[in-house]
């Protein structure tokens, strides 16, 4: 069965990925450091930005995808994935090396948590349903 819905936001995020990976590899050419952030703040800030994308975001595409598959409508879909998108963006640009208290990191955080309880909770009513 395809997936368009989800296929356009891990199209999107894959971007993102690489966007925010691409400072972190820039980092790493201009310092010399392979493996991790060499004492440097500029690199381990890159690193993070990047990881924590990817600690959260694949799992929320994999959540998608069985929501597309259980079919949920596409606007639940698209206000999810736009929701998604918009705290991610947020969330790299909120996060700092030198406070944690940022209110775009806050923002982003706090968003991504939301989606994921309101993915889990549509996926709980799919399967009880």
């Amino acid at each position: 069965m395809p997936i368009p819905i989800t296929g356009l936001y891990l199209a999107i995020m894959a971007v993102m990925s690489g966007l925010l990976a691409f400072p972190a590899g820039k980092l790493r050419g201009s310092t010399g450091v392979s493996i991790g952030d060499g004492g440097n703040p500029q690199l381990l800030l890159a690193m993070r930005r990047h990881a924590n994308f990817v600690e959260y975001v694949p799992l929320l595409m994999i959540m998608f995808a069985a929501l597309e598959l259980g079919g949920s409508s596409g606007a639940v879909l698209h206000a999810l994935g736009l929701s998604l998108l918009a705290v991610r963006i947020c969330h790299a640009i909120g996060l700092k090396a030198d406070t944690i208290e940022s209110p775009l990191r806050a923002v982003g955080a706090g968003g991504t948590l939301l989606i994921t309880l309101i993915a889990a909770v549509l996926l709980g009513i799919q399967f009880i349903g």
